[in-house]
Formats: structure tokens, sequence, C-alpha cells
């Protein structure tokens, strides 16, 4: 068996009371003694600190030294609009396959002369590999001894401000860079939890004492992967591996959002992705499946494998619950899943089958929660 990956805020994440599980290789906190109920519903009325350095930080640059070479080059990989990203700005992406599937999505940031990337944790190896592979002409490298942690909620900004006096001059998806005792800062306002919120990276010899500085703030609590799920459930965002895979077009996945005009059909840089041609069918004709959200009735969750029914007996099942659990701030179960294009519309009835038993669970819009960035 793999030896864990350690997290630089270990000894922290223990002190605290953090219950630590295997998680994409790396040895995480799943919760600490307020529990994951109470830690999501802190997050949405205060503020909670997350350890998030299991994720992969990239840098990308052109070997040019021009900045928009970089970007131009990283479209050939994914169907974003990066040449047009302003310095001090970031945006949601992901790789594709040459199917049109997603090898992973990630987070990009224009730094001057360079992208900043932040890639999943169990997708790192090949992220990289993809990018060292399509981009001959850029320099990749993973970024190493620098922790990462997300500050989300209400609260965040306020907190962050006590250490960072003009942290609430950042917009939604604004990135920089800042100095804290000598510790340079890579700050982003973006989250995963829908709400407002900062993602900070640091050295890791810095890391324990800036996170203490956070939870001196009786606003600020720990927060483990149990919430993170929950929160993110609860905001209609994916998670890799169980909503979006290499299976998975992003338009199937609902992501059309992310795909900017400049690099659909008729955009002044249309195509040259990998899997452009079912990608950019499927935002002109619609895909055969796609993501939803569901409502299930009562009060039993319907966990990711539940199978979905067109009718409350016989048949074959005609979609699969992808994530679902309680959601703590609708006192509700809540749940995402992939059903035939002619079931999606909000308000149909389907049939969830829980030990051997169809219940009915009713499409539902997503979010679950209206996102609270700030804009």
């Amino acid at each position: 068996m793999t030896e864990l990956k350690q997290l630089a805020l270990r000894a922290l994440h223990l002190e605290l009371g953090g219950k630590m599980v295997p998680f994409a290789g790396y040895e995480m906190p799943v919760q600490y003694p307020m529990g994951v109920l109470k830690e999501h519903l802190h997050c949405r009325a205060a503020a909670g600190l997350f350890d998030v350095s299991h994720m992969g930080q990239v840098i990308v640059a052109a070997k040019s030294g021009r900045a928009e070479d970089a970007a131009l080059a990283l479209e050939r990989l994914i169907p974003v609009d990066i040449a047009g990203l302003g310095e001090g700005r970031q945006r949601y992406g992901f790789l594709t396959t040459p199917a049109g599937g997603i090898i992973d999505d990630l987070m990009m940031t224009n730094r001057g002369d360079h992208l900043y990337v932040v890639v999943n944790a169990a997708r790192k190896a090949e992220d990289l590999a993809a990018l060292k592979a399509g981009l001959p002409d850029c320099d990749v490298g993973e970024v190493t001894g620098r922790a990462l942690l997300a500050l989300q909620g209400p609260a965040a900004e306020a907190a962050l401000s006590r250490l960072v006096p003009d942290a609430a001059d950042f917009a939604f998806m604004d990135h920089g860079i800042r100095n804290w005792q000598g510790v340079e800062l890579w700050i982003s306002r973006s989250g995963y939890t829908g709400e407002d919120g900062y993602e900070i990276s640091l050295p890791d010899s810095a890391a324990e004492a800036f996170a203490r500085r956070l939870l001196e703030d009786p606003a600020v609590a720990p927060i483990g992967l149990g919430a993170r799920d929950s929160l993110r459930l609860e905001a209609g965002l994916c998670l890799y591996g169980h909503d979006i895979d290499e299976e998975t077009s992003p338009i199937e996945a609902g992501l059309n959002w992310a795909i900017q005009k400049a690099r659909r059909a008729g955009g002044t840089r249309a195509g040259g992705f990998p899997g452009a041609d079912r990608i950019l069918r499927e935002l002109s004709e619609g895909p055969a499946r796609k993501r939803v959200g569901l409502r299930p009735e009562g009060r039993a969750p319907m966990r990711e494998g539940t199978e979905l029914f067109a009718a409350n007996a016989g048949g074959e099942p005609v979609g699969t619950v992808t994530s679902g659990g309680f959601g703590p701030s609708l006192e509700a179960p809540v749940a995402m899943g992939y059903l035939p294009a002619s079931l999606c519309a909000p308000g149909t009835t389907i049939w969830g089958e829980l030990r051997g038993r169809r219940l009915p669970v009713t499409v539902a819009a997503l979010p679950f929660r209206p996102a609270n960035y700030k804009r």
C-alpha cells in the first residue's frame, strides 16, 4: 500500500481534533469535533478554514517569455478563452480528451508573464502529463513547498482583512500577490462552497502561523472534507471522478457557461481543442443526457450509485446519482445525476431505487442554494 502524503498542517489538524482519513493519496481531515453538520452551517453563517494543500499548483510559462503565447498555447488543450483573460484574473476551465471527455477541471490565472493553474489532487499526474505533452513551447512545472488554504463564508472578508488589509478590494475571481510578515501570499477570491471567500497559497513554513492567526478570529472554524462535500453539493458544483470524468463532456455536465463565445462556432478562435467536434456539436444541438439536480422526497439521502428510473415499477434504469447526501442548509436530501434530455425539465418526477424500493425524486434546477459570491 502506498504511504499517504502528509500535509504541512498535519500537526495542527491533530491538535484541533481533526479525524484524519485517506483522500487522493493524502492524509486529510474529514471532520473536527464540531461535526460535519455544524461545520457546514458554520461556513454558511460565518467562515470556515479548509486545508486544500493536496491540490496541485502548476506554473505554465511560454519559452518566448510572452504571457499571450502561454495563453494561446493552453487554448490548444482547453476550450476556454484564456487569451482574453486579464492580468490578475482567474477563470474556470477543463482539459478535454480527443473524444470530448474531461481530463480534469481546474482554475487558471493570468499572472503577467506566466499562468498559474490549480488542479485536482487525484488528477495531478494526468494533468501534468497532458500539459507537458501538449505544450512543447512552454515550461510546465509543479509548484512545491507551498500550502493552499481556503477561507470561505460571509465573514471571510473581515477575517482575512485583519491580516491582509486590502482583502476587501479583491472582486470575485481576482488574483493578487500580497505580503504578510515577509511571507508571499498568492490570493484569489473564489471558492468551492457557493460562499464568498478566498484561496491563499503560501510557503509550507508559514502555513501554521498564518492558519493560527486566522483561527484566532471567533468567526473562523476549521472545516473538513465532509462539510466541503456537502457545501459544494448544495452549490451544484461538480466533483471530479463523481459528476465529471473522461467519459463525460462539459456540455453533458452543464458547464456550457465556461466556454466563452470566442471558442464557440463562429468565434474568433473557435475550436482547435481536443474533442472540439463533439463539444461544439453538443453546444449547438444539445447532448443526449444532462446533469441535473435531484430532490428526493422524504428524509432518506440518495447517494452516489443510486439507480434512477422513469417509472415507479418495471423498466431499465435511465440514469444514476453521481453525488448525493443531506443538505444541512436545506434540511433535506439533495443529489445530482445524469438523465436523458427528455427527463431533465425541473419539476419532472422520476424514481430512485433504495434498498429495493423506488421512491419519488423531483428534478430540480441547480444550484440548490443561491451562491453568495462577491460580484
